[in-house]
């Protein structure tokens, strides 16, 4: 196995998390008391039991980059997210800020957000 770096959430319930990632085309490959891993082809998301994160001042965050990136942000439009810059769940459209590269923001239900970044546009700067 080639090393790796995966990301470490909060989830307010170990439950209502697997089954919002699973409307993303995420499957657990494991799950106790105290962690949860979550696997989308070789996208890994961990969580660890918060059930007292704030949704609407957490801090957690994720980057994850894709080849793909347009694909995935059509397939995960699929899960018929709001799009409303407050709402929590929600996903945004694919939006690039001046040198950065492309990319699209998906925030969870316990108010994690992953920064999906298009591995094309960001070239070797990243």
């Amino acid at each position: 196995m080639a090393d790796r770096i995966t990301a470490n959430l909060p989830s307010r319930d170990f439950a209502a998390t697997e089954a919002f990632y699973a409307r993303l085309g995420f499957a657990p490959t494991f799950r106790d008391d105290g962690w949860m891993i979550l696997r989308r082809g070789d996208l890994v998301l961990e969580f660890f039991p918060h059930p007292q994160v704030d949704k609407w001042s957490s801090w957690f965050s994720a980057c994850i980059r894709v080849d793909d990136m347009a694909g995935l942000l059509t397939e995960w439009q699929q899960a018929g997210l709001p799009h409303d810059h407050k709402a929590i769940p929600r996903l945004t459209e694919a939006f690039k800020h001046g040198q950065a590269p492309r990319m699209f923001a998906l925030v969870d239900e316990d108010g994690s957000l992953l920064r999906v970044i298009d591995n094309v546009d960001a070239g070797e700067a990243l």
